[in-house]
């Protein structure tokens, strides 16, 4: 199942929506998509994969794909990645070009493959108590503003992808830009499978043929 315009980069704009648990969602918003990067070996299929110890967010889907590559998952919060790169308690780690850049993990990686496996939105939230107290003024404001903040993540995210493997280059990383996608989405049929079962073939399929 998917979060209304959470699964595509051309959703630019969405009208903001009540989420559960207390919240009010302003905007979609995005971080990009997401690559792989390790400091031990070029990852140039899903084989080279095998073994490597990566950080992965503590999300149950995920851990269970990159378990279907053969990789040593890490769950772990963001805020503890860079050192555990550093001192060598994960190899590697996947996350969006702006990301990569910002936390400066080229310091702590030295290869980056870009696989574009999981496209990772944002959301700008409020708390929806707050939210509601407001006039229709100032709710109005609110979402407007956010969604003004949004125009300028999305900039800021698509300059970092036309830019950010050149960038990255030039600070030392080695890059693997041509890969065979294919292979990778053939290691995690039995993953696949498993996925259709919980979520039902027809929410996947949905998801998979979204334009």
């Amino acid at each position: 199942m998917r979060a209304p315009c959470s699964t595509a980069r051309s959703a630019r704009s969405c009208s903001p929506n009540s989420i559960p648990k207390g919240f009010k969602a302003l905007a979609w918003a995005e971080n990009g998509v997401r690559h792989m990067t390790n400091s031990k070996r070029a990852v140039n299929g899903p084989d080279d994969l095998k073994g490597l110890k990566m950080r992965t967010m503590e999300n149950p889907v995920h851990v269970a794909a990159y378990k279907g590559f053969g990789i040593i998952t890490t769950p772990m919060a963001f805020p503890e990645v860079f050192t555990a790169l550093q001192q060598g308690t994960v190899d590697g780690q996947e996350n969006p070009l702006s990301v990569i850049m910002s936390a400066k993990f080229d310091q702590v990686q030295k290869h980056l493959s870009l696989t574009g496996h999981v496209y990772s939105p944002g959301v700008f939230l409020m708390n929806k108590g707050m939210f509601d107290k407001l006039s229709e003024a100032d709710r109005k404001a609110f979402v407007e503003a956010a969604l003004e903040g949004v125009k300028a993540n999305r900039a800021r995210v698509d300059e970092d992808d036309a830019k950010g493997v050149a960038e990255l280059r030039a600070r030392g990383m080695t890059v693997v830009d041509t890969l065979d996608k294919a292979k990778f989405v053939a290691a995690l049929a039995p993953v696949n499978a498993e996925f259709e079962k919980q979520f039902g073939k027809d929410n996947i399929e949905r998801i998979r043929n979204f334009k």
